[in-house]
């Protein structure tokens, strides 16, 4: 079947105008450096950025022997008549396969979250592959949650409304730290969003070969993220790298999980939901046939990124209405 006729349409134009002017990773490209350099000359998109309250770069602790952790921390705009409760918080992971983007790349996205959801959003710079293979993303990004539990107050945060969200190996992030916070008995987190996420690096899914090419993220730029962050002698099945394949899924945070069918991440996105599901996990589903990888990211000229957009935003909501409503139990995990 001709890649077309699974793509909207009006997804088709963007696809190319993306992959034309993406590195040709474990091809023609091959240094995370030089990636990042032919990312960084790549054109602007060309849309204005969501409005916010306030925007602040800051550093924050690392996990112990590491390097301090840059974030942008994002505030909403002030509530109308000028009433203030504490709002929903979010800690974000981007994307880029552990070894590229940073918070520029995502900062539209970061932005639109703070918006549409009235939260604050804590976008996180971890480490990036294969100069700090894995663990260390992993390390920092549950550094940043712990940290933003502990300072919510001071961010105008109500802790008990903390959602972790990301997308690709950003969701991969998010769902591997719900893991060790309920195994290492905290931070509460109260919600995971997770956006076409990574959850299986075995990489062997059916969606793997169905959509090897032609929608963007191709089959062979995963196998070169993968060898970044793991390098030659990793664990592809470690659960910490696979969340899919960890023995217990039981008493994780409510999830709300998006996937796109013309996405190599499609099927473990999917079954990640499932397994959830299965666990007794309180599990929603946003699943876009027509769509790619990235589409989350293009809300301006996609509906269904609208529409990704929206679910979003009203499940960060609720998680502070829940909390709102009845006290303690509103979010609880499992």
């Amino acid at each position: 079947m001709p890649v077309s006729d699974r793509l909207a349409p009006e997804a088709r134009p963007l696809v190319d105008a993306m992959a034309a002017v993406f590195p040709d990773l474990g091809g023609a490209v091959t240094d995370a450096a030089e990636a990042r350099r032919i990312l960084a000359a790549a054109p602007a998109v060309p849309f204005p950025a969501p409005v916010v309250g306030a925007v602040e770069d800051r550093e924050i602790p690392g996990p112990p022997g590491a390097p301090s952790l840059p974030v942008r921390i994002y505030l909403p705009e002030p509530e109308p008549g000028g009433a203030e409760t504490a709002r929903p918080v979010v800690v974000f992971f981007h994307g880029g396969g552990w070894a590229i983007c940073d918070l520029d790349s995502h900062d539209s996205t970061a932005r639109g979250l703070c918006r549409d959801a009235r939260a604050v959003v804590v976008s996180v710079d971890y480490r990036l592959a294969p100069e700090a293979p894995f663990p260390a993303a992993v390390e920092d990004a549950y550094a940043a949650v712990c940290w933003v539990a502990g300072h919510a107050a001071e961010l105008g945060a109500d802790a008990g409304a903390l959602t972790v969200a990301g997308d690709s190996a950003g969701g991969n992030l998010a769902a591997v730290v719900a893991h060790i916070a309920r195994d290492e008995g905290g931070p509460r987190i109260a919600r995971q969003v997770l956006v076409y996420p990574a959850t299986d690096a075995r990489q062997k899914a059916g969606s793997f070969a169905e959509n090897a090419d032609g929608y963007f993220l191709t089959a062979a730029h995963c196998a070169w993220f993968l060898d970044q962050y793991l390098g030659p002698d990793g664990d592809a099945a470690h659960p910490r790298v696979s969340p899919l394949l960890a023995e217990d899924l039981g008493g994780l945070p409510p999830a709300h999980v998006v996937t796109a069918g013309c996405d190599p991440l499609c099927d473990e996105g999917r079954a990640y939901a499932k397994a959830l599901r299965d666990a007794g996990t309180d599990v929603t589903e946003s699943h876009f046939p027509g769509m790619f990888h990235g589409f989350f990211g293009f809300p301006e000229l996609l509906d269904d990124a609208r529409r990704a957009r929206a679910a979003v935003a009203e499940g960060i909501v609720s998680t502070g209405l829940d909390r709102k409503n009845f006290g303690d139990t509103g979010g609880r995990a499992g």
